[in-house]
């Protein structure tokens, strides 16, 4: 096998263990007899249970696969981003390792890539076999709300099955919960070729989701925080400073009213302090102060330019052929 493979396989994983052997054959034979080479790597975020040791079974039997091992849990956008660094593919796919998402997509998904020149291919669930309270409903909301903030018209953002050109995701940055939205920081950074297919979906063999209603609600969060980010990130000066200097301004106007009256109209006999509208005015000026601050100092951090991704890797396999 050439040193460079065409494609890179990213594989997180939390507690797995039972579903790693079926799926490295699975993969195998949906790519075996293609014309393309392939590595595998599997990122374990922290599992609890013996996932790592099949992980390093397999690198003993499987010279494409590699492996690396979080010394806890830090998160899927974590474990992406570890593998996006490790990726040396021309094309790299990612999986979810419960045997949901089937390897048997890779190939077609590839072809579409490469003959439509895109940059990106999101898998669709059209069909799932998950509950439909507790996660289907919950998702279909979720992607309405991804699509009318994101203007991109997908109906899976989150599917495990995607397939991207190498130079996406070397210049994307995946981090915190953003894992989601990964198509949407992909043409945040001029990536604007993004289709979706339809993949199949199978039910959970092993194990159990780790979908609960927190990552439901920290969707839609991260959500208003990528709107925020990409509307205001490069510039929050423009949001803080706008809104800051319009509280400025209606706090002096209230001010000016106060002297005015005070010093030449005399309409009540109250102090200053004993009226509504001074206090108003203190309250805006404050708060148009405080926004100013927060504007400058987040002008200040922007350009600090600190790594906002952070995890510690206890231990690393690499393939004979990584």
């Amino acid at each position: 096998m050439q040193n460079t493979p065409d494609i890179s396989v990213i594989i997180p994983l939390l507690n797995e263990s039972e579903s790693l052997s079926s799926l490295q054959l699975w993969i195998d034979k949906a790519l075996k007899d293609t014309v393309y080479t392939y590595e595998i790597c599997y990122i374990d975020d922290g599992s609890t249970d013996n996932s790592w040791e099949v992980i390093e079974q397999l690198s003993k039997t499987h010279p494409t696969v590699s492996g690396i091992r979080f010394a806890k849990n830090f998160g899927k956008s974590q474990a992406l981003h570890a593998g996006f660094e490790w990726a040396q593919g021309a094309f790299v796919v990612t999986l979810d390792a419960d045997l949901q998402d089937s390897p048997e997509e890779i190939i077609p998904m590839i072809t579409e890539l490469k003959n439509k020149k895109l940059d990106l291919i999101s898998g669709w669930k059209k069909k799932r076999y998950d509950s439909v309270v507790f996660k289907n409903l919950p998702s279909k909301l979720f992607n309405w709300a991804a699509r009318k903030v994101s203007g991109i018209r997908l109906h899976d953002f989150n599917c495990g099955v995607k397939a991207y050109r190498a130079a996406v995701i070397k210049k994307i940055d995946v981090h915190g919960e953003m894992h989601r939205y990964i198509p949407v920081l992909a043409a945040h950074e001029g990536f604007q070729k993004i289709e979706e297919k339809v993949v199949q979906h199978q039910a959970r063999q092993y194990g159990k989701t780790k979908f609960g209603a927190d990552r439901f609600f920290k969707g839609f969060l991260d959500l208003v925080t990528l709107w925020f980010v990409h509307t205001f990130g490069k510039r929050p000066m423009h949001f803080f400073g706008f809104w800051g200097s319009m509280m400025l301004l209606i706090g002096f106007i209230f001010t000016l009213y106060l002297g005015i009256d005070k010093l030449f109209l005399e309409t009540t006999g109250r102090l200053i302090t004993q009226r509504p509208q001074f206090y108003i005015a203190l309250t805006l000026m404050i708060l148009g102060s405080q926004f100013f601050i927060a504007g400058f100092l987040g002008e200040m951090i922007l350009r600090s330019k600190n790594k906002l991704n952070r995890y510690t890797i206890s231990e690393k396999i690499e393939s004979y052929e990584h």
